[in-house]
């Protein structure tokens, strides 16, 4: 049985010649993979520890699970599909919703573990029937909506949350990150969130030495003078030792939150698998449903044990894109590294120490991108906004969705944000498409970002 764990030397295993590039089955020599492999790491690293943090979750089991997700990933995919699974930031903004209605870690990761099992069961039924019940279910005007109204509903957070509690050090943060992005190339670009952490470490540093303790909100309600920058846990912290585990919890209330994620992570999937077919040359088509449900499968183990979901990183595709190395040799390794960062305590209290300043500064940016990935999804379909069958539904559903806005059915159970804003926009699409003119429903179906063009007879 081929697993896809056999690599072929590429040429001297040394520097690829120029415009080759090493395919998925081919490797460079075990230390170059490796450090590629690291490389991987550092790219996948700025996102996958903050969003642990922003979920409440433990950034050490998050690193490890990531590398286990990715290795689950690897195999299921026999080694076609090169991808890094990492913690998946589509679901901050559900942590922050179910966490204020007074839900622990383990009813985040109970309602994300079954987001888990529905994402498996899409991608068996995308294997069984095609990619094409995708688009059917999801055209891009629902799914971009429900993309970009995800991204907008943390807006509050950052806003009340993160940002006050150091304000001047959360600008200079957003500045620098968005400096970084635009102005860096190449692999620095892909790492600008990680970068922009380690500048918002520096910054915390200098201003503790200049101008002594913040008064502001420090994980509590009341502001209290503390150091910006506290390092006191890492001390006190093992070298080795397991992280934390929990066991799941499973609240009806935040199951519904969590199921409209979904959508964001079939997007993720179809987008990932698609980049990656292009720039290999491989139609991988036929791997989408794989992919996807190989996506589920390990979200399911990660959420079991207490860590977050994982997702297919884009942060890694911009490595490969530089380097023109798709081997998933380098992934192995990097699964790896992952493991054994997991392993190490101190590396999580360093993580944990994260001042909210910083954390104001990154979200800002990256809780935009989130939500203005969603207009992406409609810029790539060319989705027609002048057409009222795709404005009515969108925009209802994204302001009911950043606005919050509640539907409350009886005492103990009502809808709000998120889970009502994807709900309207689904229904609302599908209802208003039934009794639509026909004028209205001429253009021609386009598949969502990320999915190629088949056949009616292609299966997934």
């Amino acid at each position: 049985m081929d697993l896809g764990v056999r690599w072929k030397l590429h040429g001297d295993g040394r520097t690829p010649a120029p415009g080759a590039v090493v395919r998925p089955d081919e490797r460079l020599s075990w230390p170059r993979t490796i450090g590629l492999g690291a490389q991987h790491v550092v790219a996948m690293f700025g996102a996958s520890f903050v969003a642990p943090v922003l979920m409440g979750l433990d950034p050490n089991l998050a690193i490890m699970m990531s590398g286990v997700a990715t290795v689950i990933f690897l195999l299921a995919t026999r080694g076609r599909v090169p991808s890094y699974l990492g913690c998946s930031l589509s679901f901050v903004g559900v942590a922050a919703v179910i966490r204020a209605q007074g839900g622990s870690s383990a009813t985040v990761t109970g309602a994300v573990f079954v987001v888990g099992v529905v994402l498996f069961l899409v991608g068996v039924a995308v294997q069984r029937f095609g990619a094409r019940i995708i688009h059917a279910a999801m055209p891009p005007i629902v799914t971009g909506a429900v993309v970009m109204l995800i991204g907008f509903n943390l807006a509050p957070v950052t806003a009340s949350t993160y940002w006050p509690a150091d304000q001047w050090t959360a600008l200079l943060v957003m500045l620098f990150t968005g400096l970084a992005v635009v102005c860096l190339r190449g692999f620095w670009s892909r790492i600008a969130i990680f970068l922009g952490l380690i500048f918002g470490y520096v910054i915390s540093w200098l201003f503790d030495r200049i101008f002594g303790k913040i008064h502001s909100v420090n994980g509590g309600t009341e502001a209290v003078d503390h150091w910006r920058l506290d390092f006191s846990a890492v001390g006190k912290a093992d070298w080795i030792g397991l992280p934390t585990f929990h066991g799941p919890s499973f609240e009806w209330s935040a199951i519904l939150v969590a199921l409209p994620v979904v959508i964001a992570l079939i997007a993720e999937n179809a987008g990932h698998v698609k980049a990656v077919g292009e720039m290999t040359g491989d139609n991988l088509d036929a791997k989408l449903g794989t992919a996807i449900s190989a996506d589920g499968a390990a979200s399911m183990l990660s959420t079991a044990v207490g860590g977050p979901p994982n997702t297919t990183y884009s942060e890694n595709i911009g490595v490969m894109a530089a380097t023109r190395v798709y081997s998933t040799a380098a992934y192995w390794a990097a699964a790896g590294f992952a493991l054994l960062f997991g392993l190490c305590p101190k590396f999580g209290a360093i993580v944990a120490a994260i001042p909210g300043g910083v954390l104001g500064g990154i979200t800002v940016i990256l809780y935009g991108m989130i939500g203005l990935l969603g207009a992406q999804i409609w810029i790539n379909a060319k989705v027609d906004l002048r057409n009222p069958l795709n404005l009515v539904p969108a925009a209802a559903g994204i302001i009911i969705g950043v606005g919050n806005v509640s539907l409350k059915f009886t005492d103990t159970f009502s809808l709000s944000g998120i889970a009502l804003g994807t709900i309207v926009v689904i229904t609302g699409y599908h209802a208003l498409r039934a009794m639509a003119p026909a004028h209205l429903k001429s253009q021609e179906p386009l598949l969502d970002s990320g999915t190629s063009t088949y056949d009616k007879n292609d299966k997934a």
